[in-house]
């Protein structure tokens, strides 16, 4: 049995989590917080589901439930993950973090947590995406730079971040496919008098609208041809799901640093 807390419990995806984790035989939902100002601080997370009393409150503060589980979840802002990796390394507990917009900093944060506490941090925790991740690799890998690599995700209008962290991922999966620089070879979109596209760039765009859970489109086009990867998110509990296998996963380890791939075993 995987004993987990929830962090911002009330929010889209800390709702989806919890849900799918009370109907998970082998996952018991042991702590779950939100923001201290929040009006659903003390109300039972079975209230928030609609399923009866769990026993289990909504906490103002990680400090109060930390202890009662074996994995802490965190969907939530890079500020506020932050400061959940430092108790959870105070109190020795594993981390399964989706939170996006990620500093390459923090992420140096991580992985020397990871020396003493199991984490597994990726930019999307669903199987579909991570196949995409790994699909545009090998395309990358086998179409040369004559095939211009451009990426278009789209997400709700409440969304802070941009480019996704998924989209950020797949930057990184062509380039290091083809062996070469990010810095000097991505475009985050284009305005103005930009001149013919460079060879070899790849280019990022973001769309914000609307109530969309998440759009990849990959392209690699070339002269007389275009190829497609495309991902669509109809549910954020396409995202849940790889979350409690995360969970699973990461329960069982002492120490190291992981991702979906590993998880999955991809």
């Amino acid at each position: 049995m995987t004993k987990v807390i929830v962090a911002g419990a009330a929010g889209k995806m800390g709702r989806t989590i919890l849900k799918l984790a009370h109907e998970d035989s082998a996952i018991k939902i042991k702590g779950a917080f939100e923001r201290a100002d929040h009006p659903l601080v003390g109300h039972d997370v079975g209230e928030l589901l609609g399923v009866g009393a769990l026993k289990v409150p909504i906490h103002p503060d990680i400090r109060e439930c930390i202890d009662l589980g074996d994995v802490l979840i965190d969907f939530t802002y890079p500020v506020a993950t932050s400061q959940h990796l430092k108790i959870a390394l105070a109190h020795r507990r594993a981390m399964v973090i989706g939170t996006t917009g990620l500093t390459d900093a923090f992420l140096k944060e991580l992985k020397k947590a990871s020396t003493k506490i199991p984490i597994v941090q990726s930019a999307n925790m669903s199987l579909g995406v991570n196949l995409l991740f790994r699909l545009a690799h090998l395309v990358a890998e086998m179409l040369d730079e004559s095939y211009d690599a451009e990426i278009v995700e789209a997400h709700h209008r409440h969304k802070k971040d941009a480019p996704s962290g998924t989209a950020l991922e797949l930057v990184r999966q062509i380039a290091q496919a083809r062996k070469i620089a990010l810095d000097s070879n991505v475009v985050y979109g284009r305005r103005g008098e930009v001149g013919a596209r460079k060879r070899g760039a790849i280019g990022v765009h973001a769309v914000r609208g609307g109530d969309v859970i998440g759009e990849h489109t990959v392209s690699f086009l070339t002269e007389g041809e275009r190829l497609e990867l495309i991902h669509r998110a109809s549910s954020r509990e396409a995202f849940a799901k790889g979350v409690l296998l995360a969970a699973k996963f990461v329960a069982k380890k002492r120490s190291g640093f992981y991702n979906m791939q590993q998880v999955l075993g991809l």
